[in-house]
């Protein structure tokens, strides 16, 4: 049997995920702590009979409180809880497809170098698509990186890199990444699971996620901006260390940082400019 029940949505009435609902006595002890499902649906144990305090939270939203009146049976019922979005949260980009504008956007690799200095790679080819979702967090995504257009500024590091000792650009000529879903992390902030395909190699990867707004370009479409950012683990990835000395990065560390700065424009292909 249930105790405490209640459904958390947004002001539109798409339900809030991951939600977590909180009860506490009048003496302030914590008697319940239940994460919404899916639906927004959240429900406890049954619950001591009388007047508790009952909050909702949610990353990027603002708390909610109310008192919980619980019955002999240590039922009880919150009904329909709207979450409005924290102050100063920016507008979401509006549902539909966005495709990737390779001329604006850019992706970075960054590793440590004797442990004092950086070592940075940019790969100039970047393609895809971004399908957002009426409920934000079901948003899907898609980028494909050309593994031959990394570039470190030394054509000679730059050519081994791209050999098959390395990167192989030839047998993996592409590096891709998809994401079917979000979670929100903050007013502007999100988590994006997905996989990463890189020299062969499949992995789950997070990206950790900021969006920076929407609004209309010179150009008569419309742009939104992205900023995300992860860290690699070479070895996870079957990149040979011995390869990373012969390309002449030798001390390299492990890790490596991969920073992401994308513009998407509204529509199914990017307008001329």
């Amino acid at each position: 049997m249930s105790g405490l029940t209640a459904h958390i949505r947004t002001a539109e009435g798409w339900p809030v995920a991951e939600a977590v609902l909180t009860v506490t006595d009048m003496r302030g002890r914590q008697i319940a702590r239940v994460v919404a499902d899916a639906t927004g649906a959240v429900a406890t144990e049954p619950l001591p009979p009388g007047a508790h305090t009952a909050v909702c939270t949610a990353a990027g939203y603002q708390p909610v409180a109310r008192t919980a009146q619980i019955s002999t049976a240590g039922t009880g019922v919150l009904g329909e809880v709207v979450l409005a979005p924290v102050a100063g949260a920016v507008a979401l980009p509006p549902p539909g497809p966005w495709t990737i504008d390779p001329v604006h956007s850019t992706v970075m690799a960054t590793a440590r170098h004797l442990g004092i200095a950086s070592i940075k790679a940019r790969f100039g080819q970047v393609s895809g698509r971004i399908e957002v979702a009426e409920v934000f967090e079901r948003s899907s995504g898609l980028a494909e990186i050309a593994a031959a257009s990394i570039d470190t500024g030394v054509s000679m590091r730059d050519n081994h890199l791209r050999s098959p000792e390395f990167l192989d650009v030839e047998g993996y000529p592409v590096i891709t990444f998809t994401s079917n879903g979000l979670r929100r992390t903050g007013a502007d902030t999100w988590v994006m699971p997905g996989e990463l395909v890189l020299h062969g190699q499949r992995r789950p990867v997070d990206l950790d996620v900021t969006y920076g707004g929407f609004g209309a370009d010179p150009w008569g479409g419309v742009r939104a901006a992205f900023h995300a950012e992860t860290v690699l683990h070479r070895n996870d990835f079957a990149i040979d260390y011995n390869a990373v000395v012969r390309a002449g990065v030798a001390a390299i560390g492990t890790t490596v940082k991969i920073d992401l700065d994308i513009e998407v424009v509204q529509g199914e292909q990017l307008p001329a400019m």
